[in-house]
């Protein structure tokens, strides 16, 4: 599989910035004015210094590939793991509002009844659950980016870039969730239902005896009406957030940015995008922890029980921990690729076929 895609990967717009510099003529002579000696200066080639960094591999190969779901694991799983005490009294505040009034009483109250060490409920399925989903929704998302970008062409991937952003995304996390319901659906059960169970290995023996597999799959519907679109608005937000941010708000071109700064970047498109995750994915979210807190309800009948109002609980807890762990994994994830030299390219630039055909160059 990943033969094939990384030939397809090689043609792929995404993979080379599309810098095109004017080398004779009278454009040579504005963009290089003479020198002293009253000699033209020497162009910078701005495309040999893009490829001048030495990469550990092709984009698109399947060590490229691989190495993306490795930064996958380590930015889903550590980040998640970090925000458990924050996703707990969130959960416990959608599944029993009346007695976590909001997210500062729901500390004081968790504090008071489990100690600090209560705080920590639910880590080991949070960190297993959400490593494999990070896995399959970075790592996916490299892949189906290549394939449908290549099934559109160069022209029309520029032109429709938002459109394959959301679908390469929304493709890439529905395995992700499939790999996430099980764990997800523990951690709510030792979250939210006291003396249940304390530990993975105690909640997922017993929740299989009382209902089978189902209980650890009847909230991957859910889980789809919750992640895939916030999947969706993490990549495409962001995405087309940093490539407004070098547009408008970025002194300087990407091309002169050091490392730090363009990892600055991706930290506050990063979060920004995280912001809309949460309000798109909240009322989902409500859905899933109380379906996953009781025997024998459907995700209709949940909804219906809550209302519009009752999906919302929780949501200022959520925009608090959804922006800062977006912001987070975009960070990471972009650092594990400049760690392992992988390819980085800059956000599209209109390739100049299309110019051409807009007349937007003679």
């Amino acid at each position: 599989m990943f033969s094939s895609v990384a030939h397809l990967a090689r043609a792929n717009p995404f993979n080379t910035p599309h810098l095109q510099l004017v080398h004779d003529g009278l454009g040579n002579l504005r963009s290089n004015p003479p020198g002293p000696t009253g000699q033209p200066r020497r162009p910078r080639n701005l495309a040999a210094a893009a490829v001048e960094e030495q990469y550990s591999c092709d984009y698109g190969s399947g060590r490229f590939f691989i190495l993306c779901g490795l930064g996958g694991i380590i930015s889903c799983g550590t980040t998640h793991t970090a925000l458990v005490p924050l996703d707990l009294v969130k959960c416990r505040m959608q599944v029993d509002p009346q007695k976590y009034k909001g997210i500062f009483n729901g500390f004081s109250v968790t504090l008071k009844e489990d100690g600090v060490r209560g705080l920590a409920k639910g880590w080991a399925p949070t960190f297993i659950g959400y490593s494999m989903q990070g896995l399959c929704k970075f790592g996916f998302y490299e892949v189906f980016k290549v394939l449908y970008s290549n099934m559109l062409g160069e022209e029309n991937t520029y032109l429709w870039r938002t459109s394959l952003y959301l679908a390469a995304s929304a493709s890439a996390e529905f395995f992700a969730d499939i790999a996430l319901a099980p764990m997800e659906a523990a951690k709510v059960r030792i979250q939210t239902q006291p003396g249940y169970a304390n530990t993975l290995r105690d909640a997922a023996p017993k929740m299989y005896k009382e209902e089978g597999l189902k209980a650890f799959y009847k909230g991957v519907a859910p889980l789809w009406m919750r992640q895939i679109p916030y999947t969706m608005m993490k990549f495409a937000c962001f995405e087309r957030t940093v490539e407004a941010l070098y547009k408008f708000v970025v002194p300087k071109p990407r091309s002169e940015c050091s490392k730090p700064e363009q990892l600055v970047v991706t930290f506050v498109a990063g979060y920004i995008a995280g912001v809309f995750c949460a309000i798109v994915s909240h009322p989902a979210d409500s859905v899933v922890s109380v379906l996953n807190k009781e025997k024998g309800s459907s995700a209709s009948q949940v909804l219906k029980r809550l209302g519009f109002k009752g999906v919302w609980k929780g949501l200022f807890a959520r925009i608090i921990m959804i922006g800062t762990l977006t912001a987070l994994q975009w960070f990471i994830y972009d650092s594990v690729k400049v760690y392992f030299r992988l390819p980085r390219p800059p956000p599209p630039e209109m390739p100049e076929s299309l110019k051409k055909k807009l007349g937007l160059t003679q």
